[in-house]
């Protein structure tokens, strides 16, 4: 039996592998729970199904809060308080595996507390390795299967590569729907509403990742995570647009061969297929229905969205630049959101910030944290001003 700490339980990734944990009980075991804070009676209901000995929990009111509803109806359990509680409950917790499930750069820590400790992760936070790649995969060195992916492009590419050799791989395709505006042109885009952003036409995501989607940053970030994952030069990756969302990667070989990872767009296949790894589990997902499945493949339209090359060019820079990308990103996301910017001024703000970027010339989870502050601050200046 696995046992298995949740980063991020009460979140989309956190829920459906609480519910591959749910269909597979005599699999695994959970020994930990985080969360914000912010959806207390799921997390209540949670600790009082799973029973796990730890639970993080960040925000110091929402604990109260979580203590007062449990009372003496569960005992045994230790709540973990504050910002750094994930990260105490990553590296602090008896479990095998570690499931980063958390949102943004905030992921980082938890993952380098983990591995650190000598877990293995199950990795969703893609920011880990966009913010601080070089970081996590020294401290898996020779071990590379402690550092599973859980995102359903590079669980794709883990399969499609499995027992390949290296030296035959000539590229790999990672596939995007295209999100809610495929077709759109730049100039349609500048009207597009919130409303609209937010409906995916494939996934059912949280609303950061869903922006991502509809700008297709989300794209440029899993190239970069795709890069430090596979060891793959950036001229290796490649992006198109699926709007089936059926192939989720493709592994091309030097000999003129392929081979596609497809199913069903459900995340609770990378879940489990990172939980069990390297069994598969035979429970959870549908088969997909093959006659009644087209395929279609198109080009990114790179002047309608700008983001993927500017992943591309910002992965190249390495140092620093993948944290201010990404930080400022997450900044202009949200005044999306507050209804503070139209959706084109959030990669137009990504890229100036890039531009005006100086590095230090080493990367440590210090300088790191400078510049995602610096680059954070240099947003909001950006926004309030116009």
């Amino acid at each position: 039996m696995r046992s298995v700490a949740i980063l991020g339980s009460t979140g989309s990734i956190g829920t459906q592998a609480l519910d591959v944990v749910r269909r597979n009980p005599e699999r695994f075991k959970v020994v930990g729970l985080s969360a914000a804070g912010t959806n207390q009676e799921l997390l209540v209901g949670q600790i009082r199904e799973f029973l796990p000995p730890l639970v993080a929990i960040a925000d110091e009111t929402a604990a109260q809060e979580v203590r007062d509803r449990l009372g003496d109806t569960v005992r045994g359990v230790e709540l973990l308080v504050g910002p750094q509680a994930g990260e105490q409950l990553a590296a602090d917790t008896e479990g095998d595996m570690v499931l980063n499930g958390l949102v943004g750069s905030q992921g980082l820590g938890p993952t380098l507390a983990a591995l650190q400790s000598g877990k293995t992760v199950a990795l969703a936070n893609k920011e880990s390795l966009v913010v601080g790649g070089d970081l996590v995969m020294d401290l898996i060195k020779g071990e590379p299967e402690r550092l599973l992916p859980v995102d359903s492009e590079h669980a794709a590419l883990a399969l499609a590569l499995r027992g390949e050799r290296r030296e035959d791989l000539k590229r790999v395709v990672i596939t995007g729907s295209g999100g809610p505006f495929r077709g759109w042109t730049a100039t349609e885009l500048s009207r597009a509403s919130m409303k609209e952003a937010l409906q995916h036409p494939v996934w059912s995501m949280g609303p950061k990742i869903t922006i991502d989607s509809a700008t297709l940053m989300n794209k440029g970030l899993e190239v970069i995570e795709a890069h430090h994952l596979f060891g793959l030069e950036y001229s290796q990756i490649h992006v198109l647009i699926h709007p089936e969302g059926v192939v989720h990667a493709i592994a091309e070989f030097r000999d003129g061969s392929m081979r596609a990872e497809m199913a069903s767009a459900d995340m609770r296949l990378p879940i489990q297929l990172a939980l069990g790894w390297p069994e598969r589990l035979p429970t959870g997902v549908a088969p997909l229905p093959l006659t009644e499945t087209p395929l279609t493949f198109e080009p990114v339209d790179h002047e309608a969205f700008p983001a993927v090359d500017l992943a591309y060019r910002v992965g190249g820079l390495g140092l620093t630049f993948p944290a201010v990308m990404n930080a400022a990103n997450e900044v202009a996301v949200m005044a999306f959101l507050d209804g503070k910017i139209p959706l084109p001024r959030i990669v137009e703000i990504v890229q100036a910030i890039v531009d005006q970027h100086e590095p230090p010339s080493v990367v440590s989870v210090v300088h790191i944290e400078r510049a995602d502050a610096w680059a954070r601050h240099r947003a909001m200046e950006i926004i309030e001003t116009r």
